[in-house]
């Protein structure tokens, strides 16, 4: 538990303070005064100053952020001055003062900076994996510049205590046999388990992280607990993504992250129609994750035995996530760094600053909106620790 923490803070903070760099470097470029670039969140444990920017260390070790001088009062065009003496200087250097289009790039930065950390990982993970990748599959989806196998018979959850669990069995295993017979579509291999119930037999599968064959020898239960099957497990249909000819391997660490996140906008685009056609928010639900979800998928992936396997599972998750942070911070939400974008597209386009009390508002609702929704993705995170919490059709 402890090392899965420490992982799960680093791993944050790393995809926050690249972002945050980005903006950093950026401001400096453009002679914007930075004030201060901070690791964690106040209060504050340490801190250095270099010049005229502070560089501190803070007791909450989530992330980090950068202070730079008059972005608080980008809307509003003012900006406290210390002394008369300062004043021409520091307005020249307040980030409200510059141009739009360099204001523009600054915030952009951290956006940009998020998807090359993206394509950085999945460069090392294609390197680990022989450029292939195993998706779980929604609807009759193509992903683009690659090679494209949809896999059936693929696990992609084990009950905690289950035949499956005991047996060693971790997803993702495509199952090959079922008491040496090949099996089908996945109902079959469902009536193919029922059969055995109480019966000792060996499943065949192929390891879809390692591609090695594994065997696993284990009893059907005859009466399994509620919501659990006669050996615990959920199917799952998977495409192997094979990124196989030289220009689709030189070009994969940019390719995958736009394919993984167009394929997951789909993905909750059919889980939300799903979710209204069926009048069940559980579908909704189990499609978005917060701090604790993601905790909860990093642990199940530190406890992976295989450590290659393990290491490009994190690495995965660890491009997902560099993608997804920059996808939704270029999105035109207020209160995040689209919001700022938004506001500035309407300046560089109207040539006119929009009145800083209305960007403020609209700052103050989409923050508040913004913690409502975490609050409530939370609370569904933690329902799911639940024991039996998953949409696969369980066995």
């Amino acid at each position: 538990m402890i090392f899965s923490i420490i992982v799960f803070l680093i791993l944050l903070s790393v995809l926050v303070l690249i972002h945050e760099l980005g903006h950093f470097l950026t401001a400096k470029k453009f002679g914007i005064k930075v004030e201060e670039f901070g690791f964690g969140f106040p209060p504050k444990a340490l801190s250095i100053k270099r010049g005229e920017t502070v560089y501190s260390i803070n007791w909450l070790p989530i992330g980090g952020f950068v202070k730079l001088y008059g972005e608080d009062d980008a809307g509003g065009g003012s900006v406290q001055i210390k002394s008369a003496e300062e004043k021409d200087y520091d307005l020249k250097r307040a980030f409200f003062a510059r141009p739009a289009l360099q204001r523009f790039i600054v915030i952009f930065a951290g956006v940009v900076m998020n998807f090359f950390l993206a394509a950085l990982i999945f460069y090392t993970y294609f390197f680990i994996t022989g450029f292939k990748a195993e998706i779980p599959l929604i609807g009759d989806y193509h992903f683009f510049g690659v090679k494209q196998e949809v896999l059936a018979n693929v696990v992609g959850f084990v009950e905690k205590g289950s035949p499956a669990d005991i047996a060693g069995m971790r997803p993702p295993i495509k199952i090959t046999k079922v008491a040496g017979k090949t099996p089908t579509p996945s109902e079959n291999v469902i009536q193919m388990i029922n059969q055995y119930k109480g019966q000792k037999i060996i499943i065949e599968g192929e390891n879809l992280a390692t591609y090695k064959t594994v065997t696993y020898v284990l009893t059907p239960r005859v009466n399994p607990p509620k919501g659990q099957g006669p050996i615990g497990i959920g199917l799952d249909e998977n495409a192997e993504l094979t990124y196989d000819t030289p220009l689709q391997k030189i070009f994969s660490g940019f390719v995958h992250p736009v394919n993984l996140m167009a394929y997951n906008l789909y993905a909750i685009k059919q889980v939300i129609e799903v979710s209204f056609a069926t009048h069940n928010a559980g579908l909704a639900t189990e499609g978005f994750s917060g701090p604790v979800g993601i905790f909860r998928i990093l642990s199940d992936l530190l406890s992976i035995p295989n450590l290659k396997e393990k290491l490009s599972q994190v690495l995965n998750l660890a491009g997902l996530l560099s993608i997804s942070l920059a996808f939704f911070n270029v999105l035109p939400i207020p209160a995040l760094d689209g919001g700022r974008l938004f506001f500035i597209l309407i300046e560089l386009v109207t040539r006119r600053k929009v009145p800083a009390k209305y960007e403020t508002a609209a700052h103050a609702v989409g923050l508040a909106v913004l913690l409502c929704l975490i609050l409530v993705v939370t609370f569904f995170d933690i329902v799911k620790l639940i024991p039996g919490q998953t949409l696969l059709p369980k066995m």
